[in-house]
């Protein structure tokens, strides 16, 4: 399955928001992480992943989110991950990624 995201950056919030759809996977993650470290670059500021849409992710995608996560954390800023479907919101728990990022239910 392809991948498509959605980005916009909420000038109120100061914050960007990033909606993938479709998975990310080892195919599809060279294209997510040029999206990700794209925002990143433009703008220093918080990272928000709405998941809702996200249908998979495996261990290449969650190593594209750690490597911005790093990124961003150079200057004090974070990635918060929303809306995660139960199979992937177990793969944050299994893995602790829940406890490196912020994981919300939104």
């Amino acid at each position: 399955m392809a991948l498509k995201i959605n980005k916009l950056f909420d000038e109120e919030k100061k914050v960007w928001i990033l909606k993938p759809y479709g998975e990310i996977d080892i195919y599809t993650a060279p294209k997510f992480k040029e999206i990700l470290l794209n925002v990143i670059e433009t703008r220093d500021s918080n990272i928000i992943i709405d998941g809702k849409d996200l249908e998979y992710i495996d261990s290449t995608g969650l190593g594209v989110l750690i490597s911005g996560l790093k990124r961003l954390k150079e200057t004090d800023k974070n990635i918060t991950i929303i809306n995660l479907r139960p199979n992937i919101s177990k793969l944050f728990e299994i893995t602790g990624l829940n406890k490196v990022f912020i994981v919300k239910e939104v």
